[in-house]
C-alpha cells in the first residue's frame, strides 16, 4: 500500500535523503504542489521552526506533514550558528557563505578547540496531533574544507571516531551516524510501525 507525506522543505538534499530511508512505499509530495509561500524560520528553537512549517505543510496540504531543522553549535562559539545555522552568513547566504563565515570566526582556534555537535529535530503533523524525533553527532569542525559530498557544513564537519569529514563520506555512511539520519530514521521507525498498526 502506497502512502502520502509531505516532506516541508524546498531543500533537494534533505528530500533525497529522505527518500532513500522511507524507500517505495511512501510516496513524498514537495510543497510546491500545494503552497508557493515560504514559511519563515520565526522561532528561537529548532523545535519551534520544525513545528512552525511542518504545521504549515499539513494545513496547506492535508497530508502528514514532517519538516526538519538543523542547528550547528560550537562550543568556542557560545554554541552559535545554532537555530541560525542556515542564514549564519545572512539571509541569502550560501552554503559555503555560511562555512567561510565559521571558518574565519574559528580562525584563531585550534582544531581541537573547535569541538561542535550537529542537532536534528523534526516534527511531524497530521490528523491526530504532533511527534518530535531528535538526532545528534558530535564532532569538530577542521581547519579547512574537504570532500565535496553532502552539503551544509558537511565539508568542515569532522565526527568523533573518523578521520574524514561529512562532506568525504559516502550517502550511506553519512546517514548511519549523521544527526539527520538518526531523527529521519527514528521517525521512519515509528512511522512504519504506526502505519503496520493502523
Amino acid at each position: 500500500m502506497l502512502h502520502h507525506i509531505l516532506l516541508a522543505t524546498r531543500n533537494e538534499d534533505k528530500r533525497r535523503e529522505l527518500s532513500v530511508m522511507l524507500g517505495d512505499e511512501v510516496i513524498i509530495h514537495h510543497p510546491d504542489e500545494f503552497s508557493d509561500q515560504e514559511v519563515e524560520e520565526t522561532e528561537d528553537s529548532l523545535w519551534g521552526n520544525a513545528l512552525l512549517k511542518a504545521r504549515h505543510g499539513f494545513k496547506s496540504s492535508g497530508l502528514p506533514s514532517v519538516a526538519d531543522d538543523t542547528g550547528l553549535e560550537v562550543d568556542a562559539l557560545n554554541g552559535e550558528p545554532g537555530v541560525y545555522s542556515s542564514r549564519y552568513a545572512g539571509i541569502n547566504a550560501t552554503y559555503n557563505d555560511n562555512v567561510n563565515k565559521l571558518l574565519k570566526e574559528l580562525k584563531a582556534f585550534l582544531e581541537k578547540e573547535r569541538t561542535t555537535r550537529f542537532r536534528t529535530v523534526i516534527a511531524y503533523v497530521d490528523e491526530h496531533g504532533e511527534q518530535r524525533f531528535d538526532g545528534l553527532v558530535e564532532g569538530t569542525i577542521t581547519m579547512d574544507k574537504h570532500g565535496a559530498s553532502g552539503f551544509g557544513y558537511d565539508p568542515v564537519f569532522k565526527p568523533d571516531g573518523y578521520t574524514i569529514t561529512m562532506a568525504e563520506m559516502s550517502l550511506s555512511t553519512k546517514n548511519k551516524i549523521s544527526h539527520r539520519g538518526k531523527a529521519f530514521r527514528a521517525f521512519v521507525e515509528w512511522w512504519q510501525n504506526k502505519n503496520n498498526t493502523d
